[in-house]
């Protein structure tokens, strides 16, 4: 075998192995990528939220001095901002409602970009892609909304099949 054989035979087995390890990639079921997307924006909002709760009036100073979202007083959008940040990570952990929660916790990372902290795009980005995800193909098989939808209408949900 000359140099120029060895060469091709190394770079065809090279293009085989990459072609192999794509398509064993491209068969991740999505069930098994949606588990950690559920998980790292549940603890990040989670995490927001359990800040608030030991000292509500510092709370409320933060929404009335530093946060300052438009339209609503401070003692209320820290009342929602608490309410959201606590109940959907828990119903994205669970996979229950995912796809509204995911709506919901999008447009707060929206409110939060627009309003609060506008240099922390690349941070809001990570969290808008995640959701974004969620939003559109829902929680995969391992949640409750996959198992309600079998349950009551006898069919799998749909975008949750891979």
């Amino acid at each position: 075998m000359n140099n120029s054989t060895a060469s091709i035979s190394w770079r065809s087995s090279l293009v085989e192995t990459i072609r192999r390890v794509v398509t064993w990639l491209d068969g991740t079921p999505y069930t098994l990528l949606a588990i950690p997307l559920r998980i790292a924006v549940a603890t990040v909002f989670w995490n927001s939220g359990m800040t608030k709760l030991p000292n509500w009036d510092m709370t409320v100073a933060l929404f009335t001095d530093e946060y300052q979202v438009p339209l609503l007083p401070p003692e209320v959008t820290a009342y929602m901002t608490a309410t959201i940040e606590l109940t959907t990570p828990i119903m994205l952990l669970l996979g229950f409602l995912t796809r509204p929660a995911a709506a919901i916790l999008l447009g707060m990372t929206a409110v939060i970009e627009i309003f609060v902290y506008p240099t922390a795009w690349p941070t809001h980005l990570q969290w808008a892609a995640m959701l974004l995800v969620l939003l559109a193909r829902g929680p995969g098989k391992l949640s409750l909304d996959w198992l309600i939808w079998r349950r009551v209408l006898g069919e799998a949900a749909p975008d949750s099949s891979n």
